[in-house]
């Protein structure tokens, strides 16, 4: 009995494991200098506009083929990736220039849950199952994470 409940244990663990991976290609820009990792969990719209503005100045320091460059939005910060987010034009600019978006799903069906309805996301956000895990495994992926 001990070894099958062992058994399942270690199963399940390898399932989690494997299953916490990024939605994002691990070499999508196979060229980058930089790997970096915006943390966006801050319902406050001037913090939503820094993080894109950091987003922008790395750009344009590391240059757009040096830097992978993903913003993970969570909590109070995942608005800003909504559809009719008064940001939603930089966004798109952003992800046209290669910046990849993260959205938290846990976040977003408790949104809904209070909505009442799912809002609809910016086309270049993808969700990912926990934005706080997302962060987790691209640190151990080696990047560097900032929260501005």
């Amino acid at each position: 009995m001990k070894t099958r409940i062992l058994g399942a244990f270690v199963g399940l663990v390898a399932l989690l494991v494997g299953g916490s991976q990024s939605v994002f290609a691990a070499e999508d820009k196979p060229f980058a200098e930089q790997k970096i990792v915006l943390q966006i969990s801050d319902a406050d719209s001037a913090k939503q506009t820094l993080v894109l503005n950091v987003a922008n100045n790395l750009i344009k320091f590391y240059g757009q083929d040096k830097v992978d460059l993903e913003i993970v939005a969570f909590g109070g910060g995942l608005p800003m990736l909504f559809a009719g987010n008064e940001n939603f034009k930089r966004v798109q600019a952003l992800a046209a220039s290669g910046v990849k978006f993260a959205a938290c799903q846990n976040t977003l069906e408790g949104i809904t849950k209070q909505l009442g309805y799912t809002p609809e996301l910016n086309k270049d956000a993808k969700l990912v199952p926990a934005g706080i895990v997302e962060i987790i495994e691209r640190s151990k992926a080696g990047f560097t994470v900032v929260k501005p």
